[in-house]
């Protein structure tokens, strides 16, 4: 089981309040949000199920990747996405260690615990969802 993804047997809407709550409780909050389906409604006239990609962060976290290596901005905020899918909503985190990869190798050895701790607490928003 990937500890990074559930299937949540409920709508997309009632779910993105139930990611929001866990994350709160694990020290993070959403600063963006996309709604793909009602952009690309509006852009495109195209239908897609409910899709939101959300961006999460904990300041403290994040502040501390910054001081590493300003460049990490580039992977802020954490990226959480909710899709519609038979049963439920999906919801799915980007693995911060695989994300940093991305990063300088001198800055990848020094995020790595950092990276580790992120994943953890994220881990633990979507256990919250599975066990809900």
């Amino acid at each position: 089981m990937d500890p990074l993804r559930s299937t949540v047997p409920a709508p997309l809407t009632e779910v993105r309040s139930s990611v929001e709550a866990a994350l709160k409780a694990q020290g993070f909050g959403i600063l963006t949000e996309v709604d793909l389906q009602a952009t690309f409604q509006a852009k495109l006239g195209v239908a897609h199920e409910g899709h939101r990609i959300l961006g999460v962060c904990s300041p403290s976290f994040a502040k501390r990747a910054l001081d590493v290596d300003r460049d990490v901005a580039l992977l802020l905020p954490c990226t959480v996405t909710l899709r519609e899918v038979p049963g439920g909503t999906e919801v799915r985190v980007l693995d911060p260690e695989e994300a940093f990869q991305v990063a300088a190798p001198e800055t990848r050895a020094q995020l790595a615990p950092l990276a580790g701790e992120v994943k953890a607490l994220l881990a633990a928003a979507v256990a919250a969802l599975r066990d809900a």
